[in-house]
């Protein structure tokens, strides 16, 4: 027969999963301020955050919860930084000075461990740890101080104190003291982990009471609220705090608990706290009102609630945590890899390097060839770039020229006059057909060198983007290997360059051969790549103009455009135009425009047939081949292994706490496999059921955007 939560002996109640987050919370504790809290996102454990205004009762309480006098007071903000306050039950020892003592996270590296027996001890080491933050005056800090109480007279509880909220900076508090010491309290209770503990005093207006506004806004059905009303011996008589206990005016799924603190007075007489329990229970067993609702009242029944609260809390997001646990410490562990092993020897830095060339070599490669591993379906990039620039860009431009898109008839029918002379053209003359073709050919030089440009853009794209991992940590290896990188493709540019500029030339240089200037007229010259030569087209012609169609190509372009030579007659018309009824030119116009586009379109296909093959073979070949070994000569120099392998102080750092990050989830992990067999059997309290379960789902998505409590 399953026993009922009565029978449960309280020195078992949260034994079993309290001390689990209280260990989580020691392991990141101990890592190094100067770790950032993004790394510990998603991990904010559970534990119950005390909130109140100041003088509202919280330090009361939880000396209370205590049972001993150890927090700071006086006027103003006593409380300036988080304190973090695990308490842990203990067996009752043999001795009474050795049954309670307090420890401080932050002299948790003291050997042998610091323990403190005396309590006002531990309210001075509070204080002396406040200033040592905050200095003397009255501002705050988020850093917090952690302190473990065990007792055999606690029940596991862990507790966040914040500073209390003020209205009003006094003294030489920050002008802005309000508003930061919200933004601090925020942070911690809009954490879906957190179990707000919101402290009201009865002797004000409840229904406007901070703590409970503030809860509120973060938990507005009320869920994880457990609110407390202090101070009810001290209410104006007639009036009492029954509705509110009952949950009547402000409803909180967890409900309220009321307690009666000490009295200024009783803390300056040194009252102990034993004496005031007992006063306070007393107080309740004799009010008329408050008697009946014993399970509503009085500290032992706020310490059971929270123990009971936070440990089905602890239940409800463990296996959450767990995931998340997992999850970030295969993140740390994979950035922790990318930081490599501190390199001590020259030989370890020459096997480095070598090590980051070669990869730096092969990535370009793969990036070009297509064969990386990292290949994304959004967007073209590497290899499929550059052949999307030949292809798409330089070929489809080249397709769309018209070669006489800026040759009017009228053009033509001038060239043909002025190649022609004095005489009447038989034939189709050849000069003209040479003019114009080569300054359409000509045009072809201008597309081809920009397509290298771009080529050579996408490669330096390329060489930026396969950056081996192990570079992050040397950043003037990175800068000398961009160096090295553009020099050697800008490089690579001027040969193909040239073979592009060659190439126009050749094709520029095709209608008129020096072999077709010396074949007799009437004879058919020699064919290249299976075209006619121009000559052999025009050899009537060649007879009839005379010397003026041996005229080499590039100086009728340079005759192209002059004036002719001044004639002493009466001055002509400023503008010279042949007659509008020439029609026996009109069959060598339409001849001619046939004859450039023909020939044109063939010397088009050659440039997007070899223009992009001497990109290739100058440029993006040549890189492939020739990178690592380029990188070996410039770099892979033992007198400049220490330069080039110099990490900075930045990356030392992150190493360092990266690893520490990762020992401590490791340890994290470890310690709730360690728990498993403990978590796995539920509470068996019945007083659980009006918390809010959590599924892994919701609790998942929210931790993900949360920070850890330690830090």
């Amino acid at each position: 027969m399953e026993k009922s939560n009565d029978d449960v002996p309280s020195l078992f109640i949260g034994s079993s999963v309290i001390p689990i987050i209280n260990k989580l919370q020691d392991i990141f504790s101990s890592l190094s301020n100067d770790i950032d809290n993004h790394r510990l996102t998603g991990l904010r454990l559970p534990q119950v955050v005390v909130v109140g205004s100041q003088s509202s009762g919280k330090s009361s309480v939880l000396e209370a919860l205590v049972g001993r006098d150890f927090l700071p007071r006086g006027s103003g903000i006593c409380t300036r930084r988080p304190l973090i306050l695990q308490l842990e039950k203990c067996p009752k020892g043999i001795g009474d000075n050795n049954d309670e003592w307090g420890e401080f996270g932050h002299l948790a590296g003291h050997l042998p461990a610091k323990r403190f027996y005396d309590f006002s001890a531990i309210r001075r080491e509070i204080l002396a740890e406040t200033e040592r933050e905050v200095g003397v005056k009255k501002g705050i800090s988020d850093e917090q101080i952690r302190l473990k109480i065990c007792s055999p007279n606690v029940l596991n509880i862990t507790l966040v104190d914040l500073p209390g909220i003020t209205k009003v900076p006094v003294g030489d508090q920050p002008s802005d003291i309000e508003a930061r010491i919200r933004n601090m309290i925020m942070s911690y209770i809009k954490q879906d982990t957190s179990i707000i503990l919101a402290v009201s005093p009865a002797n004000a207006d409840l229904a406007n009471s901070d703590a409970l506004q503030m809860a509120k806004v973060v938990d507005p059905t009320g869920t994880r609220t457990i609110g407390v009303i202090t101070k009810l011996d001290i209410m104006d008589k007639g009036t009492d705090a029954r509705n509110f206990l009952l949950g009547k005016v402000i409803p909180l799924r967890l409900g309220y608990i009321g307690v009666v603190n000490r009295s200024q007075q009783d803390i300056n007489k040194n009252r102990p706290i034993r004496e005031a329990l007992a006063y306070e229970d007393q107080f309740f067993r004799d009010h008329h009102v408050y008697r009946g609702l014993s399970d509503r009242c009085g500290i032992p029944q706020l310490a059971k609630k929270l123990n009971q609260i936070l440990e089905q809390h602890i239940r409800n997001v463990l296996p959450t945590l767990k995931t998340d646990l997992t999850s970030h410490l295969v993140a740390v562990e994979k950035e922790l890899h990318a930081y490599g092993e501190a390199l001590e020897s020259k030989g370890e830095k020459g096997a480095m390097l070598l090590n980051i060339l070669t990869k730096y070599s092969e990535a370009f490669s793969a990036e070009v060839d297509g064969n990386t591993q990292a290949m994304t379906t959004k967007a073209l990039s590497g290899g499929a770039r550059i052949h999307h620039i030949f292809q798409s860009i330089f070929v489809k431009s080249l397709e769309d020229v018209d070669p006489c898109e800026d040759l009017s008839d009228e053009d033509i029918r001038i060239a043909i006059h002025n190649a022609t002379g004095p005489r009447n053209a038989l034939f189709v003359p050849e000069v003209p057909f040479e003019v114009l073709v080569k300054r359409q050919i000509a045009r072809l030089l201008d597309p081809s060198v920009q397509c290298l440009r771009f080529v050579y853009d996408e490669l330096i794209k390329i060489s930026r983007a396969c950056e081996a991992v192990e570079m992050r940590r040397f950043s003037e290896l990175r800068r000398r290997l961009e160096d090295v990188t553009a020099r050697f493709l800008r490089d690579g540019v001027k040969p193909a360059e040239r073979m592009i500029t060659n190439l126009i030339d050749m094709e520029a240089g095709r209608p008129q051969s020096d072999n077709d200037k010396a074949a007799p007229a009437g004879t058919s010259s020699t064919r290249t790549w299976g075209v006619p030569s121009v000559s052999s087209l025009f050899a009537s012609r060649v007879s009839s103009a005379g010397n003026s169609s041996k005229r080499h190509a590039a100086e009728v372009v340079d005759d192209f455009g002059q004036a002719p030579p001044v004639i002493q007659l009466e001055n002509p018309q400023s503008v010279l135009r042949p007659g509008e009824t020439d029609r026996e030119y009109q069959v060598e116009i339409i001849v001619t425009k046939l004859l450039i586009t023909s020939y044109y379109d063939i010397v088009r296909r050659n440039i997007q047939d070899l223009v992009p093959k001497a990109i290739m073979h100058y440029l993006v070949n040549h890189a492939k081949r020739n990178l690592l070994g380029t990188f070996i000569e410039k770099l892979y120099r033992e007198n400049l292994f220490e330069d080039l392998l110099r990490e900075q102080d930045e990356v030392v750092t992150q190493r360092r706490t990266t690893a520490e990050m990762c020992h401590a989830l490791r340890q994290a992990v470890e310690t709730l496999d360690e728990f498993v067999a403990d978590v796995s059997t539920p509470s068996s309290s019945d007083s659980m059921d009006s918390l809010p379960k959590r599924s892994h789902r919701s609790s998942n998505s929210h931790s993900k955007s949360s920070g850890l409590n330690s830090r």
